[in-house]
Formats: C-alpha cells, structure tokens, sequence
C-alpha cells in the first residue's frame, strides 16, 4: 500500500512543477538605455510567446527552467534560462554584422552577404536628424562609387548624382531611380531654367518617409532593369508597417540658412581709381565717363548684403505604423518650409503617404502605396542670368544704392538707375514672380499569390504624375518688364502647364527551392512602360499696371503655343536565377530585352544579359582561421543599355514654318533609320572580408564600363538646311576602384563605428565618328569653347590659351603660340584641365554613450580643376568699367619693371582677358557635410508623459570647408548636370550652411 500512495505523491509532485510561472519584465536598447517595443518574447523550441509593448515591457507564462528567446531586427538575439524569477530586465545590443541584412535587388530582396555583384546600402539612419531637401542630398559621401555634386545653393535645386562615372555624352546620365518598384521622374520638371540652373522632381520625395537606399553599380545587379540601367540603379525602399503595437511617431525641425562663403569686392573708394586707370590707359578722360573722385564714390554698396539674407527652415512630420497578422499599415504627413538665402526665394513642400498590406487568404496578398506631394518653389532668377539676382549682385557697381530717396525701389525710368548690364538686383528678387507649383501623384497596386510553397505570381500596376504650372510676371520696374524695349515697358507675364505621367503594368513569376546543400531561386516577367507629357504656354505684355499682374490683365496676349509629346514606350521581357551550393559556391545569370519606341524597327530592342559568380572562400574545409569571419571573392560581366534621348528620334519630323507671309510646314529634322542603342559592357571584381567577429568590414571593387555607339546630335553642314543629326558616333570608357572599410573600433557603453569610401574613376572618350573635336561650354574671346570633347580625354576636359605671364616691360598678357603663326587664336588652344576628380570619397563616424549620439560625415574631392569664370568678369583687366572687381585686381600691372601675373587694366582691350588657364583653378576639398547630435531622454522620464520615447537632436550641414580654390564654393557648378562642360563656377550661388534642432517624439 506504500509503494502506491509514494507514487500518487510524487506524480502530483511533478504535476506542480510543471505548472506555468508568470514571468514579466521590459526589453531596452544598450544603445540609449529606452523601450523596445515588438521584440518578440518566445518560449524557446515551441510557437508560444508575445511581443514588448509601447514602453519594452511583456508578460508570459512559461515552465521553470525553460529557456526565453528575445530578438528584434537589428539587435543580437538573447536567450534567458528562466528559473523562477518573478521579474527582469533584458538588455539587446545593436547587430554589427551588417553583411546579414536584406537588400532589393532586381526585383526580390536578398542577403546582402549573398551578393556577387556590387551594391551599396544606406540606412535610413545615415541621415535620419539632417536637413535634406531630397534623396539624392542624402547619398552624398555614403556610397562608393556614388558622385554627388550640389550644382548651387537654391532650394528644390539641381542635384548632379554620377555613378562610375558618365556613360554618355548626349543622352541621359542620371541613374535610374526606383522607388518601392516604381521608376520615377527626375531631373527637370519645370519649363525655366535660369542661368544653366533647374529645380529638381527628386525633392518632390520626403527623405524621412524611407527605410533604406539600394545603389546598384555593376551589371550583375543592375543588368535586369535593362535599357534604363547604364547609369547605375537607385532602389529606395519606403517605411512599412509590422505587426504588434501601433507606433506613432512625431518630429519637428528648425534651424538656420546662411551662405557658406561670400566673396569680397572692392567699395567705391578702391574700385574708382582701378576704373579712371583703365579709362586713361586706353586713352580717353575718365571724367567724360562720369568716373568723379568725390563724386561718383559717393555711395559704397555692398550688394551681396542687400540681397542674400539668413533664412529659415521648417520641418514638421507625423506618422503611424503597425498592423496585425493580416493587415499592416503605414501612414505619415509631412510639411516643409525652407527660406532661400536669396531674398524672396523659398521651396515648400507637403504631402503624405500611405503604404497598405492586406492578406486576402493565405494565399493572396494585396499591397497598395499612394504619395501625394505638393511643392510650391518661389523661385528668383539667378547665376549667369544677365539680370539676376546673384550674378548682379557680384557685378554691380557699389556706386548704385537699391532704393531712392523715398525708399522706393530704382527702376527703369530712374535717373539712379543704371541699366544693362547692372540692373537693381534687390528689384530683381523682390519684384518679380516666378512660381512653380508641382503636384506629384504617386500610386502602386500589387497582388501576390503563392501557387504553392516555392512559387509566387505578382502583378502591379504603377503611376508616376507630374503636374506643373509656372507663373511669371516681370513688372515695369524690372528689367525684362521695364527697360527691355521690345517688350513694350509695360510688364510681362508668362503661363506655363505641363503634366509628365509614367504608367508601367508588370507581371513576373518566382520560384524558389532548397535541396540540401543546394538553393536555387528564379524569376521571370514582363512590362510595358509608356510616358505621356503635354503642356502649354503662353504669354502675354503691355499691363495696365502692375497691380494686376495675370495674362486676363495684358493688353496684348501675342506668343503661346501647347504640345502632346507622343507616346514613349517600352516594352521588357526580363528572367534572372540564382544558384548557392552549400553557402560556398554562388552564382547568377540575367536576361533583358527591352523594345523602345525611340528607335526604328531595325534596332528597336536591345539585349542585356548578365551574370556573376562568388567564393566564399571562408566556409571551405581548408580555411581555417580566428581572424577571418567572412571572406568572398566574386566576379560579374554584362551588359546594359541607354535610350534616354528624344522620343522617336529615328523619325524624320516636320514643323509648321513661315515663308513669305504664308504657313505651311517644313522638314524639322532627319530621319535616321538605323539609330540604336547605347550598350555598355561591364566587368567587375570584388573581395568582401569580414575580420575579428565582423567589427571589421571591408570590400575592394575594380570595375570597368565601355559604352559604344554613343548617342549624340552630330553636327550637319548648314548648306543642307538642317544643323545636327542623332546618329551613334563613338565610345566612351570607365574605369575605377572602390574600396569601402567599416570598423567597430569600441562597443562598450561607449560605441565607436567608422566607416571609410574612397573611389577612384577614369573616364575616356576612345572613339568618335570623324575624330573631330566638339567644343561645348561657352564661346569666350580667343577660343571656341571653354570645354572639349575629344579623342583620349575624359568628359569635362577644359580648353583654352596657355597663360605665361605678364610681361614686365608692357603689362600685356602672353599666351602659347601653339601653331607658331604669330597670332594668338583658338588654333593655339590646347587641353588644360579636367574637371573630374582623381579621388572622391567620405568619412563617417558614428558615437553613442548611454543615451547620446554623435555621428558626423567628411566628404572630399581631390585632383577636380575649376573654371573660375566668375573672377573672369570680376578681374577682367578693363575689358569694360561695368562690373566690379575683386581686391586681387589691385595687384595689377601698372608701370615697366612690375612684377606680377595681372595684367594692365585698359578699357576694350580683350586680348588680356582671352579665356586661358589663368582662371583654371583646384577645386580639391574636404568638407564636414553632416554633423549631428542627438540624446534619447530616459525611458522613465519619457514615461512620465506616457510617451514610449524622447529624443533631442542638433544637426548642421556644410559646417566647414577647407579648400583652396578662391570662388564661394568648390562643389558649385553653373551648367546644372552638364557632363561636358562641368566644373565651371559663372556667378554660382554657393552652398548653404544649415544649422537646425529638433525633437522626436514616439508615443
């Protein structure tokens, strides 16, 4: 009877120690010390668990001595033995082995240490706190290979973005940007550009609304997108929502805008003697042209005070996420506001954006994506406008004052006023009106449906719209409206609208298999893209007043026009597959054929096959090693396309035209029937190595790119009634190395990460058609062109006289006389620099402590010439007494024996202005880009106002330069993203320096 009373008691016995224990506790970050919410909280080996809520705490039931697994994306995962305890406290650390992430790519994500090609991520939190006005601002110094110039400090302005390089000299260079797989506009949307400079379609896109950057550089991982990929691939991916607790999140930004540079100009009392001088030298009283002592230095104006200002920023964005295991969601609204330095000059922009996923069975998932943005760009005319604000502004003589003596602005009419080419620049901002507004609609529709457990069928339809008006009015008192005679003294007003929409339907079919060692995926698919763009305009003089400034007010309405931009289509037929054998051996191969309607029916599709291959030399038997966590070695080779020219420009076109009083219509252009497509072959090797537990990370790319069949207008003989021709005319070669290093240097409570890019590109024009020079840039005295294109030189090589110096005995200039004829003229112009740098790069380190954060970001450009056309004008040797000058001009020659490299000034004398190397300058820098500081409030502090978390941040942009080049700013460039004539600085207006605080709020 004992023996069964003993079992009875110790089944019981086990019975209650099986029985579940609550546990509770809260999940914090070891970054800051705050909440985690959604870390999942499982019972290891089983489905049983729960996530942290809003503030990191969880409450679950499990046996004695089981073991808990915590993890969230992005930290270690942690397991706890559970024995007992009532209540505890979790701490997760940051993931450093950032090789693991998963990354888009053609289509489907992948792991990053799965890739044979060459990609570059950027997180979201490279540029989270910074004051970005658009995407292609924020790549800047953070990707290899990834060129990013900021053509002038205007808000909503031109971004030249170069990935390895230029691949065309005609046809478009800007990569191929996908946004959560929709290709969307960029570049120009407007119909005004002022002074070679555009507004920018890609800052129509809040920054803050992305997760993560793709940038695609090799053929291997680019080669799927086909005819649009030869400029590389941008891939942006969106927030989404994830299951668990909703999270709200909240963010306000202000700062400070000023100029980064202003240059310094002569006053009166030393540009009056400098003036009389010149005047004398040429032989003529400089009294009869008004130039006075006493009198006409009266007035000292600074110019550049008058119209440049300290702006604001404004930055407001809210946003919600989250969802269930069906549906999940996320939604945000966002308002910006940023004062121009330029007075009168500011870009706005709001909209929002929601990304919906819904699953409609087990099988059917539906995902949905709507962008709305307006912007509103209030725009003043600028750079190398003859009546811009800025230009002017470094012209104009200080002998001039902005108002008169009733605080009225001087205009035309005005015996203080002084005309061309020194129009009133504070007039020119403040007068008249130049608004864009753009409306950017932006949806995507997609199905996916698993057929079974290895194969997946998605469908999508996408939209990208465009809307843009601009509205102008030039009032009698400026110049185009006042003193410009053949408008009539009474105004102008101009009315601009034109729509862009890009509509792609898709379908494609993956697959996707483990057999043991063996893993294979696949994919299939179809699209057609097609654009439509119409517009009009129209403009209209002769205003009653300029009170009522809109075309309803004109007394004459005599230009306008409107178009419809056929359609632009292009149809693909795309496959690629994937193979890893026992995570050692990697391979994949892709296929594209794209059929454009800009090229006739014998070159209408091209073909673009890639593929790569990779060794992960580190998982062989024979590797062994304490110090190599990671070692790949990896190759790819294909080919990809460019036909990013004018729409059907195979055609023969035909234009209305006027002949003796009568219209009819006329040959416009010619047909060329046999135009096809840019290819470009590419060759990449890479090495990836992971070291000491992945605290270092290192890739080393060498690459090259040969484009051939180049697309560009070839010059016609006139005598045949027309200018130029599309033809297909020569080739054009990129080669380069990349190296990118990331180092955890500490990771105690105190964390420490560097991360190093530096590239190097060499671009060269092998071959063109007849092997005869093209000049572009501008035509100045003694040459053709300030910029050549030619046979064994790079894109964006300068051309001009070689400058000797000065000659002691006459003050005149002396040049080169290449030819030996005697005569100094373009024969004796020769390649005297390029604008294109030997290194370009970025430095970025990352620092925390507990709850603060510091990162900041150094970029450079090394071995980059620039044409200093600005200081052409204002140390221009008495060519004219126009314009001011710079104090450099008082080092000029001015009697026999002086020693020195600035000519006599003498009034219509050209010859010492001739265009030379005197104004090619280095334009290497090193520049603090991004500097921010953030801290994270306590989690207990933050609960006080029952809020999940509380961050303070201070960032600042373009904070300090160190450069040797004299004009306002090296990374400037007049002719936004020209590719032959880069590198030149005509009165640009520099960067901006923006200091700004903020504070996030989550609840």
């Amino acid at each position: 009877m004992k023996r069964p009373l003993l079992l009875l008691f110790l089944f019981a016995t086990l019975s209650v120690s099986a029985q579940d224990i609550k546990l509770s506790g809260q999940v914090i970050s070891a970054t800051d010390n705050s909440g985690l919410p959604g870390v999942n909280v499982v019972l290891k080996g089983t489905s049983k668990g729960t996530i942290t809520d809003l503030e990191g705490r969880f409450s679950i039931e499990v046996p004695n001595t089981s073991v808990i697994v915590f993890s969230f994306i992005g930290y270690k995962s942690q397991e706890i033995l559970f024995t007992g305890q009532t209540n505890i406290q979790v701490l997760l650390e940051e993931e450093p082995k950032e090789l693991s992430e998963v990354v888009v790519v053609g289509y489907q994500s992948v792991e990053k240490r799965n890739i044979t090609g060459a990609l570059t991520s950027v997180k979201a939190s490279a540029f989270k706190d910074l004051s970005v006005n658009g995407i292609d601002q924020a790549l800047q110094g953070q990707a290899a290979g990834v060129q990013v110039t900021q053509s002038s400090g205007t808000p909503g302005g031109g971004i030249s973005v170069r990935i390895r390089g230029v691949t065309s000299i005609s046809a478009s260079n800007t990569p191929l940007y996908i946004v959560d797989g929709i290709p969307v506009e960029t570049g120009a949307l407007g119909g005004r550009t002022f002074g070679g400079q555009s507004d920018n379609a890609l800052a129509l896109i809040n920054p803050n609304d992305i997760e993560s950057i793709s940038v695609l550089k090799d053929a291997s991982t680019k080669a799927v997108y086909g005819s649009r990929a030869s400029n590389g691939v941008v891939v942006i991916t969106t927030k989404k929502g994830k299951s668990g607790a909703s999270n709200i999140t909240m963010d306000v930004q202000r700062g400070i805008i000023d100029p980064t540079h202003k240059l310094t100009l002569l006053t009166s009392s030393e540009l009056l003697p400098l003036q009389r001088e010149a005047v004398t030298n040429a032989g003529q009283n400089p009294d009869a042209l008004g130039l006075i002592p006493g009198v006409t230095d009266g007035i000292s104006t600074d110019w550049q005070d008058e119209v440049l200002r300290r702006g604001i920023m404004e930055q407001y964005q809210a946003s919600a996420s989250g969802g269930d295991d069906k549906t999940t969601f996320y939604i945000s609204g966002h308002y910006r506001n940023e004062q121009g330095i330029q007075i009168n000059n500011s870009f706005q922009r709001y909209g929002t954006t929601l990304n919906f996923d819904h699953r409609l069975t087990q099988r059917l998932k539906l995902s949905t994506q709507i962008m709305l943005t307006r912007s509103l760009n209030k725009r003043v005319k600028g750079d190398n406008f003859l009546d811009g604000v800025y230009s002017a502004a470094l012209r104009s003589l200080p002998y001039y004052t902005p108002y008169n003596e009733d605080g009225a602005l001087v205009g035309p009419g005005s015996p203080l006023y002084a005309a061309f080419p020194n129009f009133n620049p504070v007039a020119q901002a403040l007068l008249p009106r130049f608004n864009t507004v753009t409306v950017k609609t932006q949806g995507l529709i997609k199905g996916e449906y698993k057929i079974n457990d290895n194969m997946m069928a998605i469908g999508q339809v996408s939209l990208d719209y465009n809307d843009v008006t601009e509205d102008q009015y030039e009032s009698s008192q400026t110049a185009i409206g006042g003193w410009d005679q053949g408008v009539g003294g009474q105004g102008l007003g101009v009315f601009i609208a034109q729509s862009i929409a890009t509509v792609i339907s898709s379908g494609r079919v993956t697959y996707n298999k483990d057999l043991d060692k063996h893993r294979i995926s696949a994919l299939v698919g179809s699209e057609l893209l097609q654009n439509f763009a119409t517009g009009g305009s129209v403009s209209g003089r002769l205003f009653s007043s300029d009170d009522f400034t809109y075309l309803n007010s004109a007394g004459l309405i005599d230009e306008g026009g409107s178009f419809r931009d056929a359609t632009h289509s292009i149809v693909s037929f795309l496959a690629s597959g994937d193979y890893d054998f026992d995570d050692r051996i990697l391979a994949s191969l892709s296929m594209r054929a794209d059929g454009s309607s800009n090229f006739g029916a014998n070159n209408r599709f091209g073909y673009f096959p890639a593929m790569s291959v990779g060794w992960r030399i580190s998982n062989e038997e024979f590797f062994k090693s304490q110090v190599v966590n990671d070692l790949k070695v990896r190759g790819s080779f294909g080919y990809t396309g460019n036909e990013r020219i004018g729409s059907f420009a195979y055609l023969g076109l035909w234009g209305t035209t006027t002949y003796s009083g009568s219209t009819g219509v006329a040959p416009s252009s010619l047909d060329n029937p046999d135009i096809k497509w840019e290819t470009t072959r590419e060759i990449n090797l890479g090495t990836d190595v992971s070291l000491f537990e992945s605290r270092i990370q290192a890739s080393v790319e060498a690459y090259e790119k040969r484009t051939t069949d180049l697309l560009l207008s070839r010059p016609y003989a006139s005598t045949t009634g027309f200018g130029a021709i599309t033809s297909n005319i020569g080739t054009m070669t990129n080669k380069g190395v990349e190296v990118s290093v990331t180092s955890v240097n500490l990771d105690g409570d105190l964390k420490w990460k560097t991360t190093v890019n530096v590239s190097k590109n060499l671009n060269k024009v092998i071959s063109l058609v007849d092997s005869v020079p093209l000049y572009r840039g501008y035509i100045l005295d003694g040459v053709d062109g300030t910029n050549i294109i030619k046979e064994g030189e790079p894109m964006g090589t300068f051309f001009g006289l070689n400058f000797l110096g000065v000659n002691p005995a006459t003050g005149d200039a002396m040049y080169e006389d290449v030819n030996k004829d005697g005569l100094i003229s373009n024969a004796d112009g020769k390649v005297i620099g390029n604008s294109q740098p030997k290194l370009f790069g970025g430095v970025t380190n990352t620092l925390s402590f507990k709850g603060v954060d510091v990162s900041l970001l150094f970029n450079f450009s090394w071995g980059n010439k620039i044409l200093n056309l600005t200081k052409g004008n204002l140390m221009n040797m008495g060519r004219d007494v126009l314009s001011n000058q710079i104090p450099e001009a008082l080092n000029r020659w001015q009697k026999p024996g002086d020693i020195t490299d600035v000519p006599r000034y003498e009034l219509n004398n050209t010859f010492n202005s001739y265009h030379s190397n005197r104004l090619l300058e280095d334009g290497s820098y090193v520049r603090l880009k991004n500097l921010s500081v953030g801290y994270n409030l306590p989690s207990a502090f933050a609960s006080r106002f029952r809020v999940q978390k509380i961050r303070v941040y201070l960032s600042g942009t373009n904070l300090w330069t160190f450069t040797k080049y004299t004009g306002t700013d090296p990374e400037v460039s007049t002719l936004d993203g020209s590719v032959s004539a880069q590198g030149i600085d005509l009165n640009t207006l520099p960067q901006v320096r923006t200091i700004a605080g903020g504070l996030t709020i989550s609840l």
